[in-house]
């Protein structure tokens, strides 16, 4: 039997190891790392808690780990505990699928060093229960911009505006929704550099952002009427005929409003150690304004970050249809690569069902090719570094907890987000809790 491991217990690792378990060319065993105890990555700490049949992929996803073949080894962060050649040592062949961790930059005056100007990516890993977030401290926010025009700038820009009530039936961890309690954002600013005709947010997202009870919305920098929309694809014209729709509607003595800036660009977060404002310019003729601000949070992209000793350009694995290539553009045996490491951060989870298939057709094809070898045996490997891996039984165990901490509140499931916490699940049966 050949043995393939998986960087990355997320959609795309998933999707791949289903796949593998699945196909009948030549008999496979699994094994999928990640650094964290929990599976599902991006669709577990990126997908908004109130987007519930987004996560239902999670039980296709899981269906994985139906396969006696399959394994998951968590607490494991390849590249620092243990590093991708020793793995090759041990397998057939490695896939990475650890998606893109960091989040582009605009590159302005204040971005870096006011507190209240941070990146989306954090906001989303908060609300969303990760382990490493850092927690937002909300606290005197009344007004906020959120640069940048897709899913994920109208997810967090929907959590400031949504009411918490509305939110407590979701799994979002208890931390989360007493924060978002406390707070009383008045004013979100969604801006976008182009205009809404040319918006990556799909019509579904905008569509439940825009539907908002309570809130009142106003488009600046663009004038609908100059559209033609007979020019537009179904998803553009729906995207601005929503709009059109939401500012039509008054609501006088809205207590919340939404101001969607397009044609805009900031070139300025300003404060005294705090941000207090942010100056925009228009990309139509070159003036600026400027609006009071107590939280900027950027969204225009996700970043991916290289392992030691793959090659590794703007972002992404190098590679060819899933088979990673060495600088010279040659094939690099035994090492494959899928999702948003792969083709960057783009698409949404059903993209990556797709992707993973050709980086498996690949990978399966050059197993049948290849001659088998003489292999080390993982489990000894990670011993040998003193390693101590959580396994698919912890998850469930974890699982579990989450499941009965949700009904004791009513609702199917709550986060645990605390490191703490979950170690301790992970360990319970040796009876070690850990700090």
């Amino acid at each position: 039997m050949r043995r393939v491991a998986i960087i990355g217990a997320g959609p795309s690792g998933l999707f791949a190891a289903g796949q593998l378990a699945n196909q009948t060319e030549v008999e496979v065993a699994v094994d999928i790392f990640d650094r964290l105890p929990t599976p599902f990555g991006l669709l577990r700490y990126g997908v908004a808690p109130d987007h519930d049949s987004v996560k239902a992929v999670a039980k296709t996803l899981a269906a994985a780990f139906d396969s006696p073949r399959v394994r998951f080894f968590g607490l494991v962060e390849v590249g620092k505990q243990v590093q991708a050649s020793e793995l090759l040592q041990c397998y057939d062949a490695v896939i990475y699928a650890y998606g893109s961790e960091l989040d582009r930059k605009l590159g302005i005056p204040g971005e870096a060093e006011l507190d209240g100007s941070r990146s989306a990516r954090e906001f989303v890993s908060w609300y969303s229960g990760h382990p490493d977030a850092i927690p937002q401290d909300l606290s005197g926010v009344r007004s906020a911009v959120v640069v940048g025009v897709g899913n994920v700038a109208v997810d967090v820009t929907r959590i400031l505006l949504k009411d918490p009530d509305e939110l407590s039936v979701t799994d979002m961890p208890d931390s989360v929704l007493a924060a978002l309690r406390d707070t009383r954002v008045e004013n979100v600013w969604l801006v976008g550099r182009r205009g809404p005709e040319v918006a990556a947010f799909t019509s579904i997202e905008l569509r439940e952002l825009l539907g908002l009870s309570g809130m009142d919305t106003e488009l600046i920098g663009a004038d609908l009427d100059a559209i033609d929309t007979d020019l537009l694809d179904r998803k553009a014209k729906a995207n601005v005929e929503a709009i059109a729709k939401a500012i039509s509607i008054k609501l006088p003595g809205a207590k919340r409003h939404l101001h969607l800036l397009f044609n805009h660009r900031p070139v300025a977060i300003t404060g005294d150690g705090q941000v207090e404002a942010v100056e925009f310019e228009s990309n139509l003729d070159g003036s600026r304004f400027e609006v009071p601000a107590d939280l900027v949070l950027r969204s225009i992209g996700y970043y991916g970050v290289p392992l030691p000793g793959v090659p590794f350009s703007d972002g992404r694995i190098l590679n060819l249809e899933g088979r990673v290539l060495d600088d010279d553009l040659s094939a690099r045996p035994g090492e494959y690569v899928t999702g948003w490491i792969k083709r960057g951060p783009s698409g949404l989870i059903g993209a990556n069902k797709k992707d993973s298939a050709e980086t498996v057709a690949n990978l399966v094809a050059d197993l049948v090719e290849a001659p088998a070898r003489q292999l080390g045996d993982p489990d000894e490997l990670l011993t040998a570094k003193g390693i101590t891996w959580s396994t698919l039984e912890d998850w469930r165990r974890i699982d579990g907890a989450e499941i009965d901490r949700g009904g004791l509140r009513g609702r199917a499931r709550t986060k645990i987000e605390a490191w703490h916490e979950l170690l301790d699940l992970v360990f319970a049966e040796q009876g070690a809790s850990v700090s």
